[in-house]
């Protein structure tokens, strides 16, 4: 990425990201706006049959879909599992409560169900973009990041949440080590909402990657995108932010090639909190 436009996304974490500090929920699935919490990275349950506000007095059918929902809110996947499963039985094809099947199982720790109940939600509705997502999640949990990278753009395309999927394929860009393309995804998610890194948490029919330490790897990240052009004042800059918004694993990046150029610096060596180096011999080159 060309030095203008980092700096342009630098901007809008400087004045976005920060003010977040120990704010940011967890990732997770990712559900419509009046879907409880489902946990997760964000998992997505898009078009939910559960009542609206105009229709207070649930039918039958929706308090059975609210139960699953109260019990995935509880935390009690398995039984959510089951509610939504007895309802699947008439209504094979709903692919948002397929969904939401799957994001139970994700939370249960089983992903050959969640697999298995997103790709049926896919089948039942081809531009069910929320499925594709939880997908890229699944393979996100594996390290197939090339894989999860291929669904998220996918879903991109589709009906879902966006800023969660450029969210999610940050972060995948991110662990494949594309850290331009991962500063352009986090940038997109912002500019469709400035808030998102605040107050997105785990819950929903639609899968997030975010962790509490969010704010802290997010500027991180950007340290590590200046310390590979030798930028040592932002990354500097960008270490402390990360410290001040909890990121702690500062030990790695000594054997980090992309911190290579700059971690000589007595600055960023004391950012990122490791020993300063013994002194140079008389004659020797005392880093800048």
């Amino acid at each position: 990425m060309k030095l203008p436009a980092l700096f342009l996304l630098t901007v809008i974490f400087l004045t976005i990201v920060l003010p977040a500090a120990g704010a940011c929920p967890s990732p997770g699935v990712q559900n419509s706006a009046n879907s409880p919490p489902a946990s997760t990275r964000n998992v997505s349950t898009q078009n939910s049959t559960s009542p609206s506000e105009d229709n207070p007095r649930p039918t039958p059918r929706e308090a059975a879909e609210m139960r699953g929902d109260i019990l995935s809110a509880r935390k009690d996947y398995l039984a959510a599992t089951q509610a939504y499963e007895d309802i699947l039985k008439k209504e094979p094809r709903n692919a948002p409560l397929l969904n939401k099947t799957g994001v139970a199982y994700q939370n249960l720790g089983d992903p050959v169900q969640a697999e298995h109940y997103y790709k049926r939600a896919i089948r039942a509705n081809k531009n069910f973009g929320t499925a594709l997502n939880n997908l890229g999640t699944l393979e996100y949990s594996n390290e197939h990041y090339g894989t999860a990278i291929k669904y998220y753009r996918k879903a991109l395309g589709k009906d879902t949440d966006r800023a969660t999927v450029y969210s999610n394929l940050g972060y995948a860009y991110a662990a494949d080590h594309e850290y331009s393309r991962a500063l352009e995804a986090f940038g997109k998610a912002l500019a469709i909402d400035p808030a998102y890194f605040s107050h997105h948490g785990g819950t929903g029919p639609l899968i997030s990657q975010r962790t509490p330490a969010d704010a802290g790897e997010l500027n991180f990240l950007l340290a590590k995108s200046y310390a590979k052009i030798g930028d040592i004042d932002h990354t500097v800059q960008y270490l402390k932010i990360a410290r001040d918004n909890g990121y702690k694993n500062f030990a790695a990046a000594a054997k980090d090639a992309d911190f290579a150029p700059v971690i000589r610096n007595p600055r960023v060596r004391e950012a990122l909190e490791l020993p300063p180096l013994a002194p140079a011999p008389a004659g020797g080159k005392t880093p800048s």
